[in-house]
């Protein structure tokens, strides 16, 4: 008995030790996850993330991205953001939204939707001082969750800090 005992208490401990090991690599799986997207996205928006700033905003009526230079005096970053964000803009209007799967690997949740009902959703570019932004923007309640689950996604791939949730507008 003291031996199934032993045999027991070791197998516990091998299954313990395992899921620390397993616990133990995943936040540097994780932070390569990270590099590789930031990495891919570098190529496709044709800008330095480390020297941009990112922001996915979920707004009653759609929501918004924002991208930015850091460094105000930075116009290099700026206008290869300008660049991209009206490129962008245009490539979802027509539902294209291959720049977000070529950057994550993956369909982003709400594409799919977006894609369907491009006509029913306004793409607004616009510049920033440092930048620019999409405002995205509908009336149909199927476009406007799609919207909001792409910038949830983005928020969360991005790790930008973003509320997840609608807050209230500014008046």
């Amino acid at each position: 008995m003291k031996k199934k005992n032993y045999l027991i208490i070791a197998i516990l401990g091998v299954g313990v030790i395992a899921g620390h090991l397993v616990n133990a690599q995943q936040p540097h799986q994780k932070h390569d996850s990270m590099q590789s997207m930031n990495e891919r996205g570098d190529k496709v928006m044709g800008f330095d993330h480390t020297k941009t700033t990112h922001h996915f905003l979920l707004k009653s009526g759609g929501g918004v991205i924002q991208i930015e230079a850091n460094d105000g005096s930075d116009t290099a970053s700026r206008d290869q953001i300008r660049q991209h964000l009206r490129h962008i803009a245009k490539m979802f209007s027509e539902g294209n939204f291959s720049a977000p799967m070529l950057i994550h690997e993956q369909n982003p949740p709400g594409a799919d939707v977006m894609k369907q009902l491009k006509a029913r959703i306004q793409y607004e570019f616009d510049e920033a001082e440092r930048g620019a932004f999409i405002r995205m923007s509908t009336n149909d309640a199927d476009a406007l969750q799609a919207i909001h689950d792409f910038l949830r996604f983005q928020i969360k791939e991005h790790m930008t800090g973003d509320p997840l949730e609608l807050r209230p507008e500014k008046q």
